[in-house]
Order: C-alpha cells, then sequence, then structure tokens
C-alpha cells in the first residue's frame, strides 16, 4: 500500500494539493482514502462533502475522512489523564483547570495518526493520502515516536520495577499520588501505538510531499523542513509549487511573476534531483470533486500520483571502511553551523537547527569511537574506528 503525506507552510495549499492528489489517483482507478489530521479541517470544505471520523464515500474509489481525535484520546490516554486529574485535584486545582492541564500538548495531531495507521494497516486501500498540520506541528509529531522510545525502553522499566516493589507502603502515606498499574499500561500502550505509527511512515512505501508556494519565507521554510523530514528518516519524493502565476504582461502581475520564478529556480536548485511539481494560479478557487480531479490530473500531467520517485537514496546507511565503518545520515542542505554532533553511550545524538535525533548505534558500532565526522554534499558522514579494548570482547 502506497502512503503519501503532505505538509507545508500553513496557507500554501496543502489540504488542496493531498485533496487533487487523491482525486485524480481515484479517477485512475485505484482505492483512495484521503483524510486530514489538521486540526483545522478543511478538507470537507475542499471536497465540498460533509466529513466525520469514518471513511465516506465521495465518489468511486475515493472516500474521505477527518479524523476524531476525541475518539482516539479516549481510547488511549485516559488512564494516564484519570491518574494527573486526581494529583491535580489533589493538589487544590479546580476541576476544570486541571482537565485542561492534562490534555497532552499536540496530542490531537499524535493521536490523528494512530488512525492513520489503522487506516493502513487494516483497510482496503490501494493509497493513503494524509492531510497534515503545518510544518512545525508535523515536525513535533513525527519525532514523538523516537523521543518516547527512547523514555520507555530506558528510564521506565526502572521506575516501574522500583514502584511495584514500594507501592504497598506509598499507597498508605501519598494516596492516589501513586501511579497503578493501569497508567503504565497506558504508557506501554501509547509507546506500541506510536511504534506502529513511525513503522508505517519509514517504509519505502511512505512518502512526504512538500507544498509550498513560490516566495522567499515560505521557500525559506521549506528548505529547513526537507532538512529535518531527513534528520528524523522520512522521505520527501517531490515538491509541489502552489499558485504559480504565468506569465502576463500587465505590470503588477508581471512583477510577481518574475519574483515567483526567482524563487523557483531557487527551489529546483535545492530539491537536488526531486521532482518540483508545478500548480499554475487558477481563476478561481478549486474547490469541488471535479475541479479537484482537473487540478490533480494536471499536476501529474496525467501520470500516476502515487507513482515513487525513482532512484531515492537511502537516509541512514552503515558501511565497512579500510579503518573501521562510517555512518552516512542525508541531511539536505545542512549547514556546519547549525550542526552539532555528540556521542552519549552507546547513542549519537544529531542535531541541526535546534532539531534532535538521538541514534542507537548498531552492535558494530557500539564498540568503535568516533573518529571525525563530514558534512559534504548533503550527508553527514562519521567515521568509526575499532577500539581495541571493546573489539575483543563477546
Amino acid at each position: 500500500m502506497r502512503v503519501l503525506l503532505f505538509t507545508g507552510k500553513g496557507g500554501v495549499g496543502k489540504t488542496t494539493a493531498s485533496a487533487a492528489t487523491a482525486a485524480a489517483a481515484a479517477a485512475r482507478g485505484s482505492k483512495v482514502l484521503v483524510l486530514s489530521t489538521d486540526p483545522a479541517h478543511s478538507l470537507a470544505d475542499a471536497l465540498g462533502v460533509p466529513l466525520g471520523g469514518v471513511p465516506t464515500e465521495v465518489d468511486t474509489g475515493l472516500y474521505a475522512m477527518q479524523v476524531d481525535a476525541q475518539a482516539a484520546f479516549e481510547r488511549t490516554w485516559r488512564d494516564v489523564q484519570s491518574y494527573l486529574l486526581g494529583l491535580l485535584e489533589r493538589a487544590g486545582v479546580d476541576a476544570l483547570q486541571a482537565e485542561e492541564l492534562t490534555v497532552l500538548p499536540g496530542a490531537e495531531e499524535v493521536l490523528a495518526l494512530l488512525e492513520v495507521t489503522r487506516q493502513v494497516t487494516t483497510g482496503p486501500w490501494d493509497l493513503v493520502v494524509v492531510d497534515c498540520a503545518p510544518t512545525g506541528e508535523t515536525l513535533r509529531l513525527l519525532a514523538l515516536p523516537e523521543a518516547l522510545s527512547w523514555y520507555v525502553e530506558r528510564v521506565f522499566p526502572a521506575q516501574r520495577r522500583a514502584l511495584r516493589a514500594v507501592r504497598p507502603l506509598l499507597s498508605r502515606v501519598s494516596g492516589p499520588a501513586v501511579p497503578q498499574e493501569d497508567v503504565f499500561d497506558a504508557v506501554e500502550r501509547l509507546h506500541r501505538e506510536l511504534l506502529g505509527v513511525r513503522a508505517v511512515l519509514t517504509d519505502p512505501q511512505t512518502s512526504v510531499r512538500l507544498v509550498l508556494t513560490p516566495e522567499q519565507v515560505v521557500v525559506a521554510e521549506a528548505r529547513r523542513t526537507l532538512t529535518s523530514l531527513a534528520l528524523y528518516g522520512y522521505r520527501v519524493d517531490a515538491l509541489v509549487a502552489n499558485r504559480v502565476f504565468p506569465p502576463s504582461d500587465e505590470p503588477f502581475l508581471a512583477g510577481w511573476a518574475a519574483a515567483q520564478a526567482e524563487q523557483l529556480d531557487v527551489v529546483r536548485a535545492d530539491a537536488g534531483g526531486l521532482p518540483v511539481l508545478v500548480s499554475p494560479y487558477r481563476a478561481s478557487e478549486p474547490v469541488g470533486l471535479t475541479a479537484l480531479t482537473e487540478l490533480g490530473q494536471a499536476l501529474y500531467d496525467d501520470g500516476d500520483p502515487a507513482a515513487p520517485a525513482a532512484g531515492t537514496a537511502d537516509l541512514l546507511t552503515v558501511a565497512r571502511t579500510a579503518d573501521g565503518f562510517s555512518l552516512s545520515l542525508a541531511l539536505p542542505l545542512a549547514r556546519h553551523e547549525d550542526l552539532d554532533l555528540s556521542r552519549t553511550g552507546d547513542e549519537l545524538v544529531v542535531t541541526v537547527a535546534g532539531h534532535r535525533r538521538v541514534l542507537a548505534l548498531p552492535s558494530a558500532l557500539r564498540r568503535c569511537t568516533v573518529a571525525g565526522a563530514v558534512l559534504a554534499d548533503g550527508r553527514l558522514v562519521v567515521r568509526f574506528e575499532p577500539d581495541p579494548a571493546l573489539w575483543m570482547q563477546r
């Protein structure tokens, strides 16, 4: 099954691009689900049909839905929230304020991705198109599965064992301040579900399409997003340049067209061989199935909207070298001044412009020391040399 995620700066038209892609793919005979994880939920407005928390048939082969994040919240986080509510109310916090304080930041977007995974793994679809939240929120939630894994796998077991041993004594003193087993079970369940999310989103059949308008501020954010998506292990297979002015003899429009053409040159230079799909500014807003299908067919030049980009390089590779090993991580458009690299035990911590990823090193590299690193041609290459004191250990 093919999965396409559309994201971009707010207001660039990612909902329109995702809906048009889904409509064009359905017109070619695929069974397609397009769903929105964006709390703004403008997908129904774009398609011109009412949508809810279950797939609704829009046309033959085309289904759409707007994820009911509240229902997912009730299934996944309610046990933990109940525990936190008890703590806050015991501390004298007003019940209404406590309810607001126990909602996870970004919970709606995160739990919406659980629904994406459920549809991908159990649905009858050939293609699932996801209209994601704007890039900032999307990057935060895409980083969450690995971050939570680090906590659950390293810190959480020790805490759970310790509390299990002393709970009978502490419960007499602290009451509800001591979490019960169902709280730990809820966190572990969320952890397993988020690992399932990451498995789907990093699958070779999944890719991101980054939507932008050819304006300097938007293009600058798109550059940073390309780097961050690669850092977290997500493949971008195309960029969509939306609302592009055609050439004109009218001075005002001609000025806009010239400025956009300059930015498009920048985008194509930065894309590193990725397709840059161009969607012209239209005389009227593309709303409704007919207009969206026409837009999608024009965007993909009547080709297959679900076709993956050819020759996409592996984002992370490990190879043997004459002196040891090298770990190569794709970081397109990254700058030396924004990069920080450190080794902590069996992990390599890579930070780019405030975005951090903790990479668990494979067994061979754990027995090596970092010998150097270089950022060149859009990749960070870290050299490892065997540590004689560790290499011979079994």
